[in-house]
């Protein structure tokens, strides 16, 4: 694993902020490796038993719903009760429910009420897991190593999104898809080891509040930032736009552009888009001649996103597989880019104290509009045919991503030391700031 530098002042320090992110990214690394494995082993064990796409997709809904729904309630306690010690409960509940279901897959045993049970427990443990990332990012890594340690991150995602999925195929085919559950719940394990093995301070106890007061809290911080409610609009419509592209793709692929095998090939070219994506980010906090200098990451990172407009378009025109190809990659390439740089300028931007509420209300804003896009894709695409829903949804990434260059927070975002936690309840002077003072150009 590349290094990144570490600062002077950090070498007294019983644990090295180093130490701490390499256990941080080993944990995750295997666990987003384990997650990647369980979709297709979970549709083959549901269609095999039950040749249902209902069935499947109850099974899918169980996850995601309480996953959606939770987020925010996650974010709370991560910043009552410390972030690590909420992704570690998290890492043992989704290993125990995992070891559980892949267990009885390995015995012959299949019970859809099992699978939809162990889903909702499972989502709503990811529901506390997902917003601790920022959190626990922000307190192993120094400020001046954060986007660097980002786009690792990223390059360990799309790296299992690519690897993932072959290898959950090699298990199902070979010893079955039980054991791609003890696999993954496996990685779990070591996710919480690893977790356990990090040395970070406390943070400061939070006062504690009714909780509808701390939610209240967590989206008065998301909205006094103009940059950050803006782009999370941005993120929103590129993910509905990511639906209506997935629900309407496939169809388009197999009917007029030549078969399954470009379906096939799109995705994987996304996959390594993704990861070259990943890989440009982290030049953004490395070190040297190569290093690559953003003056405006936020800005630069939702025009990358702008990207995903081309896809959706090539689609529309059912224009050739080779272009099709190139267009996803590009636009993956986007998402790879963004993410790390958005990570960085959350944990950089917002107060240590609320970070894990404000990072549970951006995924639920970003995430929550996907459901959307697969509910109109279809019934569009039948009343006014593909081309109609491809092309609303590529105006409406690029109206919503690129328009946020007109957002005055965004143009003036740079980089700059995380600020220190705040103490103010909503209505609080530290709770209503105003907007963030403009950084200086040179910052990044």
């Amino acid at each position: 694993m590349p290094n990144f530098s570490v600062p002077k002042y950090y070498a007294g320090m019983r644990a090295s902020p180093e130490r701490n992110f390499r256990l941080f990214w080993l944990g995750y690394t295997l666990s987003m490796f384990g997650d990647f494995l369980v979709p297709a082993a979970l549709a083959l064990a549901v269609v095999r038993a039950t040749g249902s796409a209902g069935a499947l997709a109850l099974v899918l809904g169980c996850a995601a719903v309480p996953r959606l729904l939770l987020l925010p309630l996650g974010g709370v306690l991560a910043d009552r009760w410390q972030p690590r010690r909420v992704a570690l409960v998290a890492d043992w509940v989704r290993a125990a429910v995992q070891l559980a279901v892949g267990l009885e897959l390995v015995g012959g045993v299949f019970r859809l009420t099992d699978l939809a049970v162990a889903g909702v427990i499972s989502g709503a443990a990811s529901a506390f897991a997902l917003p601790t990332r920022s959190a626990l990012i922000a307190a192993t890594v120094p400020a001046t190593g954060r986007a660097r340690a980002n786009g690792l991150l990223g390059i360990s995602t799309s790296a299992a999104r690519v690897l993932g999925p072959g290898a959950a195929g090699a298990l199902i085919l070979t010893i079955g898809p039980g054991w791609a559950f003890v696999l993954d719940a496996a990685t779990f394990v070591v996710s919480a080891l690893a977790l356990l093995a990090v040395r970070i301070a406390a943070l400061p106890a939070a006062a504690r509040r009714p909780v509808h007061r701390d939610l209240v809290a967590g989206w008065s911080e998301l909205r006094r930032h103009d940059w950050l409610w803006t782009s999370l609009i941005g993120h929103a419509a590129w993910n509905l736009a990511s639906a209506v592209l997935l629900t309407l793709g496939p169809l388009i692929a197999v009917r007029q552009l030549g078969g399954e095998a470009v379906w096939v090939a799109t995705l994987q070219a996304g996959a390594l888009g993704l990861l070259a994506g990943s890989l440009l980010a982290v030049r953004t906090g490395g070190t040297g001649r190569f290093r690559l200098r953003i003056a405006r990451p936020v800005l630069a990172a939702n025009l990358a996103l702008s990207l995903y407009a081309l896809p959706l378009a090539l689609l529309a025109a059912a224009a050739p597989a080779p272009a099709l190809l190139v267009g996803y990659a590009l636009a993956l390439a986007g998402l790879g880019f963004l993410n790390p740089v958005w990570d960085t300028a959350v944990q950089q931007h917002i107060p240590a104290d609320r970070l894990s509420r404000v990072s549970s209300y951006d995924m639920l804003l970003s995430f929550g509009a996907m459901p959307l896009g697969y509910a109109v894709a279809a019934p569009t695409a039948a009343a006014f045919g593909n081309a109609v829903p491809l092309l609303l949804a590529a105006v409406l990434v690029l109206v919503c991503t690129a328009g946020t260059a007109a957002v005055p927070g965004v143009r003036r975002l740079g980089a700059a030391p995380a600020p220190a936690p705040a103490t103010g309840e909503p209505g609080s002077a530290a709770a209503t700031a105003g907007p963030e003072p403009a950084e200086t150009a040179a910052a990044r």
